[in-house]
């Protein structure tokens, strides 16, 4: 007999982001594999939301708590519903020798989150595992989202409601329930000014601010953003470009941010210079931008 090795080329290595999508809604994403042995191979596609040992294998403190590195878990954020957030289609059969087979990964998430994960396995013979894909996803219950610079959230849900205590109003001497205002997200901007080469060259970071595509009749408008606060930005050394302007659904703006240190800096403390970003859609939200930066030395 002759022994031969089983071969397997995926067009997706590592992460599938499918982006985000309005609550209640879905989007899809298709991926190849190709079989380049001379074999016919079985194969399976196994989700490890779907996993019999999921359970015990969340019974131990989040990766970011213990990771420096990792913040979200690889079977991450999943619906309320008790179904998998993500689907696969077809998710068993046979990839004939040197030919390729289309899989369809579906991403329907059922409340908003931004942290929504799993992780899928191609495997064949029912034990060989060919190929590993990090599925990755965030939704929103509005069209419109703000991302960049450092997370300042915890990327772990928890089923109890908690709201900001500051944010909540009751009349006093009156027994109410408190009625919930919206919260301020706040997002970290740090930036690295590199001290004593020869041609100064200014820290840059960005914000991105995007539109998502729906399917709603009503939701087809622009988003709208500004970021309030730029003469003191200025004054302390930030140059932003595109303070303002409008988002087309589907796509995102990207907004620059540069900094060179003002000459009155001290050389020791950080700068912190806090600025307000408001998006305009089918709401008004706002987000407290923090500008961090500081001189390093070279």
């Amino acid at each position: 007999g002759r022994g031969v090795m089983p071969s397997t080329v995926c067009s997706v290595e590592g992460v599938l982001n499918l982006g985000y999508v309005l609550a209640g809604q879905k989007v899809t994403s298709t991926f190849k594999v190709q079989n380049t042995s001379t074999l016919t191979l079985p194969y399976s596609m196994q989700l490890g939301s779907l996993s019999p040992t999921r359970d015990r294998d969340q019974q131990k403190l989040p990766a970011f708590l213990t990771s420096s590195l990792q913040r979200t878990e690889p079977v991450g954020t999943q619906n309320y519903s008790g179904l998998s957030v993500f689907s696969i289609f077809p998710t068993e059969g046979e990839l004939v020798a040197g030919k390729s087979q289309d899989f369809v990964v579906t991403f329907s998430p059922d409340h908003e989150s931004l942290y929504y994960s799993d992780w899928l396995k191609v495997v064949l013979f029912g034990k060989k595992v060919a190929h590993e894909i990090q599925l990755k996803g965030a939704s929103r219950d509005h069209p419109m989202f703000v991302e960049g610079g450092v997370p300042l959230d915890v990327p772990v849900e928890s089923l109890a409601g908690t709201f900001p205590v500051s944010l909540w109003e009751a009349p006093k001497g009156r027994n109410v329930l408190p009625h919930k205002t919206l919260s301020v997200k706040s997002i970290l901007l740090m930036m690295e000014y590199i001290e004593g080469e020869s041609s100064p060259v200014p820290a840059v970071t960005e914000l991105r601010v995007g539109a998502i595509q729906t399917t709603q009749k009503n939701s087809k408008k622009n988003v709208e953003f500004s970021l309030d606060g730029l003469p003191l930005l200025q004054q302390k050394g930030f140059a932003v470009e595109a303070a303002k302007g409008t988002v087309e659904p589907g796509r995102v703006k990207r907004i620059g941010v540069s900094w060179l240190p003002p000459a009155a800096l001290g050389a020791d403390d950080p700068l912190l210079v806090p600025a307000l970003l408001t998006l305009k859609g089918d709401i008004k939200e706002s987000y407290r931008i923090l500008f961090m930066a500081k001189v390093v030395s070279a």
